[in-house]
């Protein structure tokens, strides 16, 4: 099995908080990680009937059979069991007894914040990173291969064809998970809907186009939006705010957390047909904004990642907020550089007086200086670049 990146941090929060909850996506290898970081606990998983009526019914009774430590899987299943561990954590003050895991961050947050606050703390458990990836067999991470592949672990575990993978992953998750939170009365619609989002990643979010594009109410929109979030489908990348002389936009972007779902949506079958995929631009920078966001919780930190826009146009695809200044990233799916991919940092280094190192992510195979404090790498490398900035 592969070692997740998040396992670093682990032992000091279990060392310092009783109860320890993982969020995510489902099949992100949440229930693996648990396992694997926690071997010796007790475990149960509330997805099981049985087990999920005992807790329901009898949830003391539930406690004395899977007493503490253990490992509780989908506690979203039964949020009400966060009332009972709160007693017994405030009973016996050992850290380290809890380990939760979700797969809906809206019931799951507010559950804790409910009754676990301070108790708590809260990690995020994404798909595979790049950088788990180089050392996981002998994975090409070739660029239009890992788009069209993306980077669910049961992907590569189990050596399951992409597009049957994301079907079944469409069908059996994101539809179940929805019925339960939304009334989807047409899930042709709603599919259609999320073919129309993976359309404008990286796009600035217009929910009026959208909702015209659908057929549905502009409210009806912004709810998909906000249940797709807190199902760890898609995630918003907000505008940079700063009070300079030029009108900033203050609309966000859309992004998928899993590329390989996107590509799908987008009916791209074999990586031959993402290199040519009109929208490849677009599946790359989607790819490495998603990376960025995996290493910063991998490291149990919240997201610092914007975007710069204007009303002239200029754009930076990522800043990264690094106390009060700001990192700017380019990303271009090109596999050959070219002097004028730097021409946005330099842009943006001119408007806002800064004179930050600036990056260019980019679809080649090579690291180097650029000149002016610019340096061009490709996704292998972007773990490095990570961890220089951070």
């Amino acid at each position: 099995m592969i070692k997740r990146d998040i396992q670093n941090i682990l032992p000091s929060l279990t060392a310092t908080y009783p109860v320890i909850a993982i969020n995510g996506p489902r099949q992100a290898g949440k229930t693996t990680l648990a396992k694997m970081a926690y071997s010796n606990y007790n475990y149960c998983n509330l997805e099981d009937p049985d087990i999920r009526l005992l807790a329901e019914t009898d949830p003391k009774s539930f406690f004395r059979q899977y007493q503490p430590p253990v490992i509780i899987d989908e506690i979203q299943r039964i949020p009400e069991l966060t009332s009972y561990i709160q007693v017994m954590v405030d009973d016996n003050r050992k850290n380290g007894q809890f380990i939760l895991t979700g797969s809906q961050n809206f019931n799951l947050s507010q559950n804790i914040s409910q009754s676990l606050a301070g108790r708590t703390a809260m990690i995020t458990l994404l798909p595979f990173s790049v950088n788990e990836l180089k050392h996981y067999k002998k994975i090409s991470l070739q660029r239009d291969l890992l788009i069209h592949r993306g980077f669910l672990p049961r992907i590569y575990d189990q050596n399951q064809q992409p597009v049957i993978a994301y079907r079944n992953y469409l069908q059996t998750y994101v539809e179940r998970d929805l019925r339960q939170l939304i009334n989807i009365k047409d899930l042709m619609i709603f599919e259609k809907f999320l073919r129309l989002l993976a359309g404008r990643i990286g796009q600035l979010l217009n929910m009026s186009s959208l909702a015209s594009d659908t057929g549905v109410s502009v409210t009806t929109i912004s709810n998909w939006i906000s249940i797709l979030e807190a199902s760890y489908i898609i995630f918003r990348l907000e505008p940079f705010y700063k009070n300079i002389s030029k009108r900033l936009i203050k609309s966000p972007k859309i992004y998928f957390i899993e590329t390989g779902l996107a590509a799908y949506l987008l009916g791209i079958e074999n990586e031959k047909q993402a290199g040519r995929d009109p929208l490849m631009g677009s599946l790359f920078e989607n790819m490495v904004v998603a990376e960025l966001l995996k290493k910063r919780f991998n490291m149990g930190l919240g997201s610092n990642l914007y975007f710069y826009r204007d009303s002239q146009h200029y754009e930076v695809d990522v800043l990264l907020k690094q106390g009060n200044d700001f990192i700017p990233i380019e990303i271009k799916a090109a596999e050959s550089y070219h002097p004028d991919f730097a021409k946005n940092i330099k842009k943006f280094r001119q408007i806002t007086g800064s004179d930050n190192q600036g990056y260019i992510i980019y679809g080649g195979d090579h690291y180097f200086n650029a000149g002016e404090d610019i340096y061009v790498c490709n996704i292998e490398r972007i773990d490095e670049i990570v961890k220089e900035i951070f």
